[in-house]
């Protein structure tokens, strides 16, 4: 009778493992399985980089903030140093912008002077072959033409073509890794991926472009030339809302009347579509076809307007204030009406800015059955009075008296400035914070009425 050996004992020539070689296996299996799940785990850290990175390029709708995100992007998700983006000519040969991300204040001082890059050397390789290159030593590369006077010393580039309806709209370049490695096949893939995100991002920016210059050439089509105005000096200025394809409802119109006065109207349509921009040429049109026909206070004007409107279809929501500037034995006298406008501005001679706070009356399209109020003001000679639309100081960000006192301390500042010069000022320095559309109309008083 055979005994059967203890454990660890040999069995028929095959030696059993002992416990510190089982022990070794079992450490070299978990440290294998960690870091196929530490690879795991960075890949879906990197896929759930580039998604975020996607959708975050295709946000943008302005064309340059996309070509900058693009490659902050890139050198994000690749731990690269520096990035750059050419954008090719017509031609498709050379580049005809560059746009570099990375670079210090003292590198970019160095760089002061030099040319842009027109796509030789290794730049120029991608151009005309548009296919991901990678290269772990840029200078041991064939195509390399070396560096320019200044510029940062760079060892390795990956580099993947742009593409936009088929057709190469660019390149996009990384260089140097924080980690000092090469980039690898890794990387290579995450940036095809952005780029063909980018390529769609760049086109929708383009449309968007597109759009907001139509509907911007669309709104001013609609929006009156001012007529000669002697012996009012008059100038007026519309800037469309930041949004692409916003066609806004603001207007405006002056004239002059049989009766030597000269009207003045501004007014803001609700909405930021066709439909607004359709109801604020109406309106206009009728208004001034209103003036002609009646010589009578503002308030009787908008009146009549307003019922005019309600009796035809349905239109939107409308402010407006309207003025006469009348001449006096003495002087001249603004006579005005609001319907839910902002106040008319009053520059005078002395340096003084004034709004004409008044009852404001209600918007247009409300109800017919209150009534609209007129007000007075004598105007001195040389004073200037400032029409405008809420676009010009409104802001989320602070209360609406808050942006009308800075208006108002903008224009006590130019207030001498020939009036082109003070409306387009007011524009560029307006409290508003952009996402409305703004318009300024101002009028210049003569001297005394000529008898």
């Amino acid at each position: 009778m055979t005994q059967e050996p203890p454990d660890g004992s040999e069995e028929e020539g095959h030696p059993a493992p002992g416990i510190s070689e089982l022990r070794s296996r079992m450490d070299a299996e978990l440290d294998e399985l960690a870091e196929q799940l530490r690879v795991l785990a960075g890949a879906k850290d990197r896929l759930r980089d580039l998604l975020e990175a996607v959708l975050a390029v295709s946000r943008e709708t302005d064309l340059p903030v996309v070509l900058h995100r693009i490659v902050t992007t890139a050198m994000k998700l690749v731990g690269a140093r520096y990035g750059a983006l050419g954008v090719l000519d017509d031609s498709g040969e050379q580049l005809e912008q560059f746009i570099t991300e990375g670079l210090s204040e003292q590198e970019r001082t160095d760089l002061l002077g030099v040319e842009l890059p027109r796509g030789r050397g290794v730049l120029g390789h991608l151009i005309h072959h548009p296919e991901p290159l990678r290269v772990p030593d840029i200078p041991s590369h064939p195509s390399s033409a070396g560096f320019p006077p200044g510029h940062p010393p760079m060892r390795t580039l990956l580099g993947v073509a742009i593409s936009v309806r088929g057709v190469i709209y660019g390149d996009l370049y990384v260089s140097e890794r924080h980690d000092g490695r090469s980039f690898d096949r890794d990387d290579e893939d995450i940036l095809v991926s952005l780029a063909g995100a980018a390529g769609i991002a760049i086109e929708n920016a383009r449309l968007f472009q597109q759009i907001r210059g139509s509907a911007e050439r669309f709104q001013r089509l609609l929006l009156p030339t001012l007529p000669d105005l002697r012996p009012f000096e008059a100038a007026a200025i519309y800037r469309p809302a930041a949004a692409p394809g916003y066609l806004g409802g603001d207007w405006y119109d002056a004239i002059l009347l049989p009766d030597d006065a000269c009207a003045a109207v501004i007014g803001d349509v609700v909405g930021h579509d066709l439909r607004a921009a359709a109801a604020m040429a109406q309106t206009r049109s009728m208004l001034r076809a209103l003036l002609y026909d009646r010589l009578t206070p503002p308030s009787a004007v908008l009146h009549q307007l307003d019922r005019t409107l309600q009796a035809m279809a349905e239109l939107p929501l409308a402010t407006a204030c309207l003025a006469r500037i009348e001449p006096e034995p003495q002087g001249w006298t603004l006579r005005w009406s609001t319907a839910g406008h902002l106040p008319p501005l009053v520059l005078t001679p002395d340096g003084q800015a004034r709004y004409l706070q008044a009852e404001p009356g209600l918007p247009l399209a409300v109800s017919t059955d209150f009534r609209r109020p007129d007000h007075v003001f004598r105007l001195p000679p040389q004073a200037t009075v400032v029409f405008f639309t809420d676009g010009l100081v409104e802001d989320p960000g602070r209360s609406l008296d808050e942006g009308m006192a800075e208006l108002a301390a903008v224009a006590r500042t130019h207030a001498g400035l020939p009036l082109s010069d003070l409306v387009r000022t007011l524009a560029d320095r307006a409290p508003g914070d952009g996402h409305d559309d703004l318009a300024v109309l101002a009028l210049r008083i003569p001297e005394l009425p000529v008898r």
